[in-house]
């Protein structure tokens, strides 16, 4: 399963779409960017997390300014 779209919806909510346009998760925050297999979200804080297409995160990494 792919991620097909990544939307933020609220200020606190990120809901993730697979190719066919069906939801298969909601990762808390704010969104900072997807791929076909990972989406990234901040926390109001300097830190980059990083979830799979099952909404687990998988990588913390420091914002770059």
């Amino acid at each position: 399963m792919s991620i097909g779209t990544a939307v933020q919806r609220g200020s606190n909510w990120v809901y993730v779409y697979d190719e066919a346009g069906r939801q298969i998760t909601t990762i808390a925050g704010q969104l900072y960017g997807f791929t076909g297999s990972t989406v990234s979200v901040t926390r109001g804080s300097n830190w980059v997390y990083v979830f799979d297409e099952h909404g687990r995160q998988i990588s913390t990494i420091p914002m770059s300014h």
